[in-house]
């Protein structure tokens, strides 16, 4: 599934979005029907993936590790198009639902306020961001024309700005040490990630090992409001340790 989260009551901003995504696709059409027929026939309750039966009539092919993934896939679809939702999960086993028991019954807005909306929460939860930059999957890391712009010295182009982060800007500033995700949203759009805070980072998991210079699952080090190194934490557990001792005392 998709690696990102938001809030349930958020779903008010993606409703036409979902809509929009209602679009015939071979082989689609009669496995939705019976993908949603059994969560249905399991009454009130929601599933486990492994309940879901694979009644897939066009196969899913692919050079990776989705090939033949049928209800996953199938999964990733009806998620998309808000007919099903995650409803909990017992250990690393997802459950399934119906999307009208899961999300909050919200009324939806007209596409354009919503994607205003959209960008608005993300400018907030980014501080600074461009108006607009490469697409990605999932979720943009532009945020259109929402926010204050401004130039960052050094840097070319302009950004937009969230004012209630730039009205706090001559406020104290109390820092922590963290470990973050490769997925988190500071370093998720690299190119920014670069441009701002000067840091080199890619994820390499996907990488022959051969080839990695910092890890097969890197996690980078924050320390304040300075991104120190990457730490790659699978057999190093001490190192780590004694790593980050180190990074917080330093300046």
């Amino acid at each position: 599934m998709d690696a990102e989260l938001a809030p349930s009551l958020d779903r008010v901003a993606y409703v036409l979005e979902q809509l929009a995504r209602h679009v015939p696709l071979a082989g689609v059409a009669e496995e939705r029907d019976d993908r949603l027929a059994a969560v249905f026939g399991a009454g009130d309750e929601p599933l486990p993936t492994t309940q879901l039966p694979d009644t897939c009539v066009v196969p899913w092919r692919s050079s990776g590790w989705t090939h033949d993934k049928h209800v996953q896939k199938m999964l990733s679809v009806l998620v998309a198009r808000g007919e099903v939702a995650l409803s909990r999960r017992e250990g690393a086993m997802p459950w399934w639902d119906l999307a009208e028991r899961v999300y909050p019954d919200v009324p939806p807005v007209p596409l354009a306020e919503a994607a205003r909306e959209r960008n608005r929460r993300r400018l907030a939860a980014l501080g600074i961001a461009r108006a607009k930059t490469v697409q990605t999957p999932v979720e943009p890391n532009d945020v259109g024309p929402v926010g204050i712009q401004a130039t960052v010295e050094g840097v070319r182009g302009t950004w937009q700005v969230d004012p209630a982060q730039l009205a706090r800007v001559d406020e104290p500033f109390e820092g922590r040490a963290a470990l973050l995700s490769p997925l988190d949203r500071l370093v998720f759009d690299r190119k920014r990630l670069a441009e701002i805070f000067e840091y080199d980072y890619a994820l390499e998991m996907y990488k022959p090992a051969a080839q990695r210079i910092w890890g097969y699952w890197a996690l980078p080090v924050l320390q304040g409001d300075r991104l120190l190194g990457k730490a790659d934490v699978v057999d190093e557990l001490e190192s780590l340790a004694r790593w980050l001792d180190l990074a917080l005392v330093l300046p």
